[in-house]
């Protein structure tokens, strides 16, 4: 089924030149989980008694990445929550761009169930640690705690980039360690070091006419950039040779990306 996501609908970009060396991103899933841990607020997509749709704006933690929610009885999802169970929440990444569209955006679909004994405490703890101020009612006799159970993600990460995956993969995954923490390193390639992002993009990256180039992301697994060549505007990616576990191993995971560059 084609949809907004379709290759037939993203504007036309010239392809690379040569093989790109390492184009490893991170999945579906894990752009997911990053999605997810990266915010605590979301809308809430509940059923009414008559059967039709209701969004609603929500606070939310996350008790190994099911989204855990703290409802009043009295709202209007909360009463749709109580009689069908069925939800999805959409979260859309922080940051924000001049066009909304071009954000990263998650939805998150399953059913919700009420935790009870050790998994009652466990999505307590989980929401207050990212909503702090649910202490003042989170105890309250008229608010319920759920667990929303993950059965189908859908990713966009702006035009051109999105997938769906499975409850399971999501829940297996893990929040990026870098990409949250990467808009100064980012900053920093780009101010200080366009000669070396050219020479990733010229032969790590399969654009061997590129004349300039910019970092746009950075991850666990490389950095996306954006090429110039004087056959458009393209995009593609430099991998580091393996996976990098936090922000202090970006600067030498770059390093080690501008010698292999220069050296061919």
């Amino acid at each position: 089924m084609r949809d907004h996501g379709d290759p037939g609908d993203a504007p036309s970009v010239p392809p690379p030149l040569a093989p790109v060396l390492n184009a490893t991103r991170p999945s579906a899933a894990e752009e997911a989980r990053t999605i997810a841990a990266s915010t605590n607020a979301g809308t809430l997509a509940t059923l009414t008694a008559d059967g039709d749709p209701w969004a609603s704006f929500v606070t939310y933690g996350l008790l190994d990445g099911a989204p855990v929610l703290c409802v009043s009885n009295m709202a209007e999802h909360g009463r749709n929550l109580a009689a069908d169970q069925r939800a999805s929440i959409a979260i859309v990444a922080p940051e924000a761009p001049d066009d909304p569209l071009a954000s990263g955006r998650v939805t998150l679909a399953g059913a919700v169930v009420r935790p009870t004994g050790d998994a009652l405490d466990g999505a307590r703890a989980a929401h207050l640690a990212a909503v702090p101020a649910a202490k003042y009612y989170i105890d309250y006799s008229d608010f319920t705690l759920w667990v929303l159970q993950v059965q189908r993600v859908r990713w966009v990460g702006g035009y051109g980039r999105m997938d769906s995956t499975s409850g399971a993969d999501y829940l297996a995954a893990a929040p990026d360690p870098v990409a949250p923490h990467s808009a100064g390193a980012v900053q920093h390639l780009n101010a200080d070091h366009a000669d070396a992002l050219v020479a990733m993009a010229q032969t790590l990256g399969g654009f061997p006419d590129a004349s300039a180039a910019t970092c746009t992301g950075a991850d666990r697994y490389g950095l996306d950039l954006r090429v110039t060549t004087p056959r458009g505007i393209a995009y593609t990616r430099a991998g580091y040779l393996a996976p990098i576990n936090g922000i202090d191993e970006l600067r030498s995971a770059a390093v080690e990306l501008t010698r292999r560059a220069r050296q061919g």
